[in-house]
């Protein structure tokens, strides 16, 4: 479902993109070409500064956003979502928020006023406070990271994670063209 934020704001979807019959973009959303938007995700971009003003939610290409995900910002702020990347299942992107190109953010990940930068992995259950995840590291299963957190500690990605974050991007891109071929089906 495609809705106006109570600004007017609404969502621009590349014609190549698709979103679920069940998600909800809500405003200022902008989704590039070949997304995957799953099943009951909510992308809402309907809040604003004291002043009125607004960043958009800006999904970049051939990313997917799975089922479940919340990505939402306090008080107008940006929130980019990098090409190739994929947000699992039940993740929460609470902006201002900055994730770059070829990042695997796991199931039931929260990440808040955060950077995660380019071909980062973070694992299942994880939770990204106000901080910045370095180009390339893996942050395992079930870590906090804020600020009493020393990120480096933390590994470079394997190539087995590397992998398997790639897999997941190129089988949701398939399902771009499946259910874009299916779509007057449902």
């Amino acid at each position: 479902m495609i809705r106006r934020n109570p600004r007017g704001d609404i969502p621009i979807v590349h014609e190549s993109a698709f979103v679920d019959p069940t998600a909800i973009l809500i405003g200022q959303v902008i989704v590039h070409e070949n997304v995957f938007i799953g099943p009951y995700a909510v992308i809402r971009a309907d809040e604003v500064t004291d002043n009125g003003q607004m960043e958009p939610i800006v999904i970049g290409a051939h990313s997917n956003i799975q089922d479940g995900v919340v990505i939402h910002s306090k008080a107008g702020g940006l929130v980019v979502i990098g090409e190739h990347t994929s947000i699992a299942h039940r993740s929460i992107i609470h902006g201002p928020c900055w994730i770059g190109n070829h990042v695997f953010i796991g199931f039931n990940s929260v990440v808040y006023n955060a950077t995660v930068q380019d071909y980062a992995v973070v694992r299942h259950n994880c939770v990204i406070d106000s901080r910045e995840i370095p180009p390339g590291v893996y942050v395992p299963s079930c870590w906090k990271v804020n600020h009493e957190t020393d990120t480096s500690q933390l590994q470079p990605v394997s190539n087995h994670a590397q992998d398997f974050s790639e897999s997941v991007a190129r089988v949701n891109l398939d399902l771009v063209h499946g259910y874009r071929a299916i779509r007057n089906e449902f």
